[in-house]
């Protein structure tokens, strides 16, 4: 079962910045947050439009070249792995 809330710190590292750059981007309203007790937690839930939001066009642009690469590449094989 996943849990509904994740740390500043499992952000980070989902993210790849820093925990610091986490705490700039909840004060800014950037990543929405909640406060429990001295710690912020981040829904799980959000994490889609987080990481939406966190990757630039052009990082966007060569994610999709990298995967479409893959694809034609490898699709008889990814296509064979799904069967297993």
């Amino acid at each position: 079962m996943e849990k509904e809330f994740i740390s500043t710190t499992e952000a980070a590292k989902i993210l790849g910045i820093s925990r610091i750059a986490i705490f700039k981007k909840i004060k800014s309203g950037e990543i929405k947050a909640e406060k429990a007790g001295r710690n912020f937690i981040i829904r799980r839930s959000d994490l889609p439009y987080i990481l939406s939001q966190s990757l630039r066009e052009d990082q966007k642009s060569d994610i999709h070249t990298s995967v479409k690469k893959a694809v034609h590449e490898y699709g008889e094989t990814l296509r064979l792995l799904g069967k297993e």
